[in-house]
Order: structure tokens, then C-alpha cells, then sequence
């Protein structure tokens, strides 16, 4: 008798509805991106990009190659909706999408992250051992069943996105304050309907609270069977709520899809029935006794088990850290944390002279896009990043006084930043040491000393 959890046979169905339901929902969310001209604003028109630690080496191509890549990924996104190469569509989508998001953390967005995360684990999966252009043309075996792991995989995942999102509500800020809910509703009275009931402070501790509670139980609810309908339901609602409400792109889209692999094998059949009476005539539907695919080798187990070993670490990370979570974000990204914080800061750079304490004042604009300054702004690495890339931009550079006295620069110039941050509109307080070189400072996942301590 095999693990109930990894190595039971149980129905492909669900697995073959999230791959279709999957595969259509990033053609539309990569056309979507396109259409709106991000492919351009995100990774042409930037002349400096906010790397990652570690993938300095991956650099956006030119617009053309960009322009490429993106409908590509169209292309493989119907490719694995029809099941047509899957292996090879799978491998390619998950790469090129994860080196898009590599190339400025600029962008960084939690269903990114989500997004490369279900891609890399659709690589590893037999999802297109049924209903798929693959097993209609024989390049692949059909089964009916597969391993439990193939699709608990992807619940395990949604799993920890919701209830971690939950646990990070579970601060003062948001429970006893209603931050930043209690800021950002209020300029929602536009609405329709709920409009005039989001200007009060009652609604903003109601969505606080409702919004922690139901992150932390809704998908417990979901798989039991006699509370999944009316927690499906809920799960609309609270999407299509957000989505109204902030601008969060796709992300309403992909959890309300997403979550239906947690309904029964039986709907899944009803689906892809439903779908082969449009398409195929019922063709490739009827129900043949075709042999198990049987995919549960240790080295799968092993692998699986470092993949979730990291997602469940990830976002706890911070707690290696000092100091304020929100303040100095060290160990905020990854870790499903979303809008749970409003900052705001302001940014001013300095190169100093090589051998007296006379400065220039940088102009981010002349090397930042808006939404990079406004994220480097309050990010201790991006500020850091973009410091040390002014100190080799800066390097052996020489700039003429107002009396027409001429400065060296020197081989290293030193970089230093006066940075102001507003956390949850409570006032703009010091964000760094001002004195600090930042062109001496190691960029890492060590705690930076030279942020300074929040204070009330």
C-alpha cells in the first residue's frame, strides 16, 4: 500500500483541468502585458536594473529579443494548455518567465512569484498523460491515474500561499490598527454600492480582520466536501472584492482558478467532458482501461521534499534578522506577505570628492525609472545596489565647481544618501546612516547595521 499522500493512484481529471485552466490564464496575463506596453516600461526603457543577489549575470536582451520572449511565452502558455510538447513547453516557459522576473526585482510581485513556482513544479508532473495534443498523437503514453504527489503538489503549494499570508496578517499593525486598510479604503468611496461603507474605520477593522481569518482557514474549508461550495464562494467574493478595490493585476484571476484543483475528480471529469463535446466530439474522453502511470522514485520524494523544506523556511527567514520587519524589509520578499504595508520615502545621493568632503547631488531621474526610485526608496538592498552602480558610473569622473574649480572623483568614489521613509503615513523618520560609505558596504543576505532602528 503506497504513501496516501505521494504514491496513491487517484484520477488525472484535476490535473488535466489545471493545466488547460493554467496554460489559458498566462496567455492572457502575458497578452495582457504586452497590450499594456510593460514589456517596454519594465525592461526597455530602464537604463539600470535592480538585480537579484547572486544573478547579476542575467541581463534583459534588446527590445526585439525582449518582444520575442514575451510571445513566446504565449505561444508555450497555449502549448501547455493543448498538452503539445508539454515537457518541452513546461521547461521552456518556466525558464524564460523566471529570467524575466530575474531581471529587475523592481517588479517583484507575490503571483510572479506564484506564477514561476506552479510552472516549476508543472515540469515535474504528467499532466499531459490525458486529454492532451501529446497522448492524442501518441507521444506520450494515456493514463487515467496518477501518483497522489502529481497533484497534492499543487495544493501543498496554494496551501502555504494562503495560510502564510494569513500568518503575516497576525501583527498589530493590521489587527489592532487596521493598517494599511484604514488608509487605503478611504479613497475608495467611489465604489459602487460599497462605496460610501469603505469610508469608515469600522469597515477597514472588518476587512483587517475578516481578510487574516479567512487566509488562515479558507482552504481547510475548501477540502472538506460539505463546506467546499460555500467556501469556493467565499473565495470568489474575496477576490473579486480585491480586485475592485486595488490594483493587483492578474492575481484575483490565478487564486480563484487555481483553488478548483481542490474539488473532486468528478467535477474535473465533468469539465474536460464538457470541453470534448465542444472540441473533439467526446473523442478523446471515453473511458479506457489504460495502465497506471506509476512516477514515485525516491529521488522524486527527495527532490519534493527540498522544494516544500524551502517554501515552508522562506518565509520565516526574517526572524534571522533585527529590527523591524516592515521598517528594513530584510526577509520580506518570498514570503507571501501581501499588501500588508504603505511606505513612502525619499531618496538623496551623494558622490563625495576623492580627497576633501565636497559633494555632488545625483538626480535618480537621470538613471532610475519612477517606479524604480519609488521602490529603491524604501528597500535597504536596492539602495544599496543602485549606490555602489553610481560609484563605478561616477569612477575617475571629474564635475567643475560654480567657481570653476575642477573635482576628482577617484577610482572609488565614496556614495553616501540622505533617505527619508513614511511607514503607514505616520511621518517621514531617517531611514540610514547619511555618513555611511555605501560604496564600502557588501551587498548579501546579511543583516545591514547601517539601517537605522525604527522609531514610534
Amino acid at each position: 500500500m503506497g504513501n496516501p499522500f505521494f504514491s496513491n493512484q487517484v484520477s488525472i481529471y484535476p490535473l488535466v483541468t489545471f493545466r488547460i485552466i493554467f496554460g489559458l490564464m498566462m496567455c492572457y496575463s502575458t497578452l495582457r502585458f504586452i497590450n499594456k506596453g510593460w514589456v517596454t516600461d519594465l525592461y526597455v526603457t530602464p537604463k539600470f536594473y535592480f538585480t537579484y543577489y547572486g544573478f547579476d549575470w542575467v541581463k534583459p536582451l534588446n527590445e526585439e529579443g525582449m518582444y520575442f520572449l514575451f510571445y513566446l511565452m504565449v505561444a508555450l502558455s497555449i502549448f501547455i494548455a493543448f498538452g503539445l510538447f508539454y515537457r518541452f513547453s513546461a521547461i521552456s516557459f518556466f525558464i524564460i518567465f523566471t529570467y524575466v522576473e530575474l531581471i529587475d526585482k523592481t517588479n517583484y510581485l507575490n503571483h510572479y512569484y506564484f506564477v514561476s513556482l506552479i510552472s516549476f513544479l508543472l515540469v515535474f508532473l504528467p499532466a499531459n498523460k490525458y486529454f492532451s495534443f501529446d497522448s492524442y498523437f501518441k507521444i506520450c503514453k494515456s493514463h487515467l491515474q496518477v501518483p497522489a504527489w502529481s497533484i497534492n503538489s499543487i495544493k501543498l503549494q496554494i496551501i502555504i500561499v494562503y495560510v502564510f499570508a494569513g500568518i503575516a496578517k497576525l501583527n498589530s499593525h493590521w489587527l489592532l490598527d487596521a493598517q494599511p486598510l484604514i488608509n487605503w479604503l478611504k479613497h475608495q468611496s467611489d465604489i459602487p454600492i460599497i462605496g460610501g461603507l469603505l469610508t469608515y474605520d469600522f469597515t477597514a477593522y472588518l476587512f483587517s480582520w475578516g481578510g487574516a481569518l479567512f487566509d488562515l482557514f479558507i482552504i481547510f474549508f475548501l477540502i472538506h466536501k460539505k463546506t467546499r461550495i460555500a467556501a469556493y464562494g467565499l473565495i470568489i467574493l474575496f477576490h473579486v472584492l480585491t480586485a475592485i478595490m486595488f490594483p493587483i493585476g492578474v492575481f484575483p484571476l490565478v487564486m480563484i482558478f487555481s483553488t478548483l484543483i481542490f474539488f473532486s475528480s468528478h467535477f474535473h471529469q465533468s469539465i474536460v467532458q464538457l470541453i470534448s463535446k465542444i472540441t473533439l466530439k467526446s473523442r478523446s474522453t471515453v473511458i479506457h482501461h489504460f495502465p497506471q502511470y506509476v512516477n514515485s522514485s525516491f529521488l522524486y520524494k527527495i527532490l519534493f521534499g527540498i522544494y516544500f523544506t524551502l517554501q515552508l523556511l522562506l518565509p520565516v527567514r526574517y526572524l534571522l534578522y533585527p529590527g523591524k520587519l516592515f521598517w528594513t524589509e530584510q526577509g520580506y520578499r518570498f514570503s507571501w506577505r501581501v499588501m500588508l504595508i504603505e511606505k513612502a520615502g525619499y531618496s538623496q545621493f551623494y558622490v563625495h570628492e576623492a580627497k576633501e568632503d565636497r559633494k555632488l547631488a545625483i538626480d535618480n531621474r537621470v538613471y532610475l525609472t519612477k517606479q524604480q526610485i519609488k521602490m529603491m526608496s524604501t528597500q535597504p538592498d536596492m539602495i544599496l545596489q543602485y549606490a555602489q552602480y553610481l560609484s563605478e558610473e561616477y569612477k575617475d569622473s571629474t564635475f567643475t565647481e560654480s567657481n570653476g574649480e575642477i573635482i576628482s572623483l577617484g577610482k572609488e568614489p565614496k556614495i553616501t544618501a540622505k533617505v527619508e521613509v513614511s511607514l503607514f503615513n505616520q511621518g517621514s523618520k531617517p531611514f540610514i546612516d547619511k555618513n555611511v560609505n555605501l560604496t564600502k558596504e557588501k551587498r548579501g543576505f546579511n543583516h545591514k547595521s547601517w539601517i537605522l532602528p525604527y522609531e514610534n
